[in-house]
């Protein structure tokens, strides 16, 4: 598409949204025809409007592999913007997912609360994430409140949903997956240890690098 093409695109559809369109497209791809359960944020909340919120809505798709598939939306440039034409990378680049061994979304509403936690510190302060970094907790569940021995969180590229580029530049997916203090502690001494842990994990099964916040064991 042209810059002249897109500018009456624009003009001509105040809905025009290229950048929510392209990670519905690579969801679609995943689960055709699937109806996920899509939560907006508050409009007065969000950052445009003074608020702190810089996300502008999460959709939960449910995998046939039997768990639960998050994205944010707002990473990313979503709707229409003259500026954004023509980028290398959409926005910060990438859209945050997590997959989570739940059977209902109400389960996964913390890790909505925490994916809203990543990107006003993204915003805030101009420090995005990558494939192979990790963030350091508390020490504690990531659940807040629960007992759980996942208290920290590994990034990796998502393990199925696929890189688009719309008008505004490439988009990938970064996906969050859970694990234990004895993990990141070992990754903390040595970053070798980001590939090992995720050969582990696949080896025993989890070739979706789902987070199970009722796993018992560590695989460092």
């Amino acid at each position: 598409m042209t810059k002249e093409e897109f500018l009456i695109r624009l003009n001509e559809d105040e809905e025009y949204s290229p950048g929510w369109q392209a990670i519905d497209d690579a969801f679609e791809k995943l689960y055709p025809g699937q109806n996920p359960d899509h939560f907006g944020t508050i409009m007065t909340s969000r950052a445009i409007f003074g608020g702190d919120e810089y996300l502008d809505g999460f959709s939960v798709y449910s995998s046939p592999k039997g768990y639960k598939h998050l994205v944010s939306y707002g990473m990313t440039v979503l709707y229409g913007d003259e500026e954004a034409f023509g980028g290398e990378w959409n926005g910060w680049g990438y859209e945050m997912t997590m997959k989570l061994k739940e059977k209902d979304t109400e389960s996964c509403m913390w890790a909505i609360d925490m994916m809203s936690n990543l990107a006003r510190y993204t915003y805030k302060t101009g420090r995005f994430f990558e494939p192979n970094q990790y963030v350091k907790g508390s020490g504690t569940s990531l659940h807040i409140g629960t007992d759980s021995l996942i208290t920290a969180l590994l990034l990796v590229n998502d393990t199925e949903a696929e890189p688009q580029t719309s008008v505004y530049g490439k988009t990938e997916f970064i996906q969050l997956v859970g694990i234990t203090e004895s993990e990141i502690q070992a990754i903390i001494d040595d970053r070798n240890n980001i590939p090992r842990l995720i050969e582990l994990m696949k080896a025993d099964g989890n070739e979706d690098l789902v987070t199970d916040m009722s796993r018992n064991k560590s695989y460092l």
